[in-house]
């Protein structure tokens, strides 16, 4: 990097390897132009839901309104009233297949090993060795691939560049917004130069409000302050992070050793399949337990389609937005590993009632289903070894049982399971082939139920 009369010139040759990050600006809002042939950059609009009413969240706000004031995220009602604007129902299905025609394009010029999709709009890619192949500074490909996606879908990109993930990803976030040809541009030293200063904190990636205030409360309000901390007490944020404080010593130097390939060739030790939902008003502890169930059920029909079994459930849950009270949290295990929603859903029911406040209205809920594994051919876990240590407590061998013309609980249990897994399948065959309202509970009946509803919203919203 050299510096000519305020002017930044980066010197490529001297990149080990080369990132670009780019982001599709206001994205939802923009699809939405797009599709009444209007101008994402002149065109006022908002994507949001009216029938949610004044105060819901708008998914997003195309740049001309932005241009204006209006935040990215604003609730509805926070928008000027002297303002006309398009609002938008949100269309989740059209805007994945937007998503997949762009993704389609990068394709064209990049091979998959070396993109990395952080969100439906924003992606990474090394460009290190297409940039000889094309005959392209890193920013000419940042710049080239914008223009095929404005040309070949009408969305509107912003990009950064820089030798590393970290920087690029800056770059975009806080460099380009301000560039006239909406591409930022850091190396190290610029990086240093532009941004030890810049505030908030919250504008860097991966620094939450939490993080902020934690570094306020000593006196740190910017990235050069991290950095001088570092070089004078570094014990000291590893005493506030722990390991974390590695990480963000590293971005507080611009520094990030993160490659593509370790991004491809990572693997969870652990997975997991949640369900969340902020309710359209306060709901009744009683019409909240309804909900759970819903959701804890969806997930059991999930974990059967996809062959998968669970030995634990956590769930937590929100009261209404006036009460100012923590949000109810717990876990049930099971023992064994297990998808079966006449075993997994009354242990989530009792779970809710033991944790949640009964005369608090609830506002927010989500269930997880914590260390799932591929479910082996039938096996039905260790439970029958569970039900074999209870037996022999009584004193009683299976075989004895039999003798004595007892029932066995190792049969009927597994019976009982088979049967219940067999109905799940079932179950999921019929939804696949008539559609998810073909066949749901009674309880999905009833006022305050949500599965029917949200059968027809991609990540909560209208599809």
């Amino acid at each position: 990097m050299t510096m000519d009369n305020n002017t930044v010139t980066f010197e490529y040759c001297n990149w080990d390897r080369a990132f670009v990050c780019i982001d599709l600006k206001s994205f939802y809002a923009s699809v939405e132009c797009v599709e009444r042939g209007l101008d994402p950059m002149t065109t006022d609009l908002v994507v949001a839901d009216p029938t949610r009413g004044g105060g819901t969240i708008c998914l997003a706000v195309s740049p001309s309104l932005k241009a204006k004031g209006v935040p990215g995220r604003p609730r509805v009602f926070e928008i000027p009233k002297n303002f006309e604007y398009i609002m938008a129902v949100p269309r989740m299905s059209l805007y994945i297949e937007y998503a997949a025609e762009i993704y389609k394009i990068y394709l064209d010029y990049i091979a998959a090993e070396d993109m990395h999709v952080y969100s439906i709009d924003e992606v990474f890619f090394d460009v290190t060795k297409y940039l000889k192949r094309y005959n392209m500074d890193p920013k000419q490909m940042a710049e080239f691939l914008m223009t095929e996606v404005y040309e070949r879908i009408g969305v509107r990109a912003t990009a950064g560049v820089g030798p590393n993930m970290y920087l690029a990803k800056i770059a975009m976030d806080i460099i380009a917004k301000h560039a006239p040809d909406f591409v930022g541009v850091l190396d190290e030293d610029a990086y240093k130069l532009q941004l030890w200063n810049h505030k908030p904190l919250t504008d860097f990636w991966r620094i939450g409000r939490q993080t902020a205030k934690k570094f306020e409360r000593i006196g740190i309000t910017t990235m050069g302050g991290i950095a001088e901390l570092a070089a004078r007490d570094e014990n000291l944020l590893y005493k506030m992070f722990g390991i974390d404080a590695e990480l963000l010593i590293d971005h507080a130097y611009g520094i990030e050793t993160t490659e593509m390939s370790d991004i491809k060739g990572y693997k969870n030790k652990s997975h997991s399949l949640s369900h969340g939902q902020v309710l359209m008003r306060d709901y009744t502890n009683a019409e909240g337990l309804l909900v759970i169930k819903e959701m804890t059920e969806q997930l059991c029909h999930e974990m059967t389609d996809i062959g998968h079994v669970t030995p634990n459930v956590s769930i937590a849950v929100g009261y209404s937005n006036t009460l100012h009270v923590p949000m109810a949290q717990g876990s049930v295990s099971f023992g064994y590993m297990t998808d079966a929603a006449s075993v997994i859903m009354p242990a989530v029911a009792d779970l809710y009632n033991n944790i949640t406040n009964h005369e608090y209205p609830v506002r927010r809920m989500f269930v997880n289903f914590n260390d799932i594994k591929p479910r082996e051919a039938d096996k039905q876990m260790t439970l029958f070894d569970l039900v074999d240590a209870e037996d022999e407590e009584e004193g009683k061998t299976k075989g004895q049982m039999r003798k004595e013309g007892m029932a066995d609980p190792i049969t009927e249990t597994q019976a009982k399971l088979k049967r219940d897994a067999a109905l799940q399948e079932a179950v999921n065959s019929i939804r696949k082939k008539y559609g998810k309202d073909a066949m749901f509970r009674g309880m999905d009946l009833e006022e305050a139920a949500t599965t029917r509803e949200r059968n027809h919203q991609v990540g909560g919203h209208k599809e």
